[in-house]
């Protein structure tokens, strides 16, 4: 469970149609639903051949004995339509802690009411009541809407930074030589 955070409400809608738009830590019942939500994240960024993460496994490490995640989902209509996977790293420099944003989600219906904004000044008010010293994520080059909501939030692109990632066997290949 996340610490300081909770429920974050607001209403949402214009004239008659209101609508309560519910930002909230994400509890172990939410495991079905996040995980259809990561399946269809994959599908948007096309790369569904990617995923191996099972329920049980997100479970585990969500909300097992040692948690390496956190995630908040938000609910419109009482209905889970997005989330916010994310995890502490830390930076030497800063001699701070930072969030990671892992993940940021939202179905497509659902797009353009807020959710997305929600989502991210909740992980931002995390960061400032856990005194990080950063707030990250990473973009796909090609997802120019998500790379253009960003910008307008103040994030910059940090171009002279490259990542590198290693895998399954390269990873066993330099543990055990």
């Amino acid at each position: 469970m996340l610490a300081g955070a909770g429920r974050f409400e607001r209403p949402i809608g214009y004239g008659d149609r209101r609508e309560v738009l519910v930002i909230r830590n994400a509890v172990r019942h939410d495991i079905r639903s996040l995980h259809s939500l990561i399946l269809e994240l994959a599908r948007y960024e096309r790369l569904e051949h990617e995923v191996l993460a099972t329920e049980g496994e997100l479970a585990e490490h969500l909300f097992g004995a040692r948690p390496y995640a956190e995630a908040l989902v938000a609910e419109d209509g009482g209905v889970v339509v997005g989330f916010a996977l994310f995890f502490h790293n830390y930076s030497t420099f800063l001699g701070r802690p930072g969030l990671y944003l892992e993940d940021l989600f939202v179905l497509p219906e659902h797009r353009r009411k807020g959710h997305g904004l929600a989502l991210l000044r909740e992980l931002a008010r995390i960061a400032v009541e856990r005194r990080c010293g950063r707030l990250e994520w990473s973009v796909l080059n090609w997802n120019a809407p998500a790379i253009a909501f960003y910008r307008s939030l103040g994030a910059k692109p940090m171009d002279e930074w490259g990542i590198f990632r290693m895998t399954g066997e390269a990873i066993t290949a330099l543990a055990h030589p």
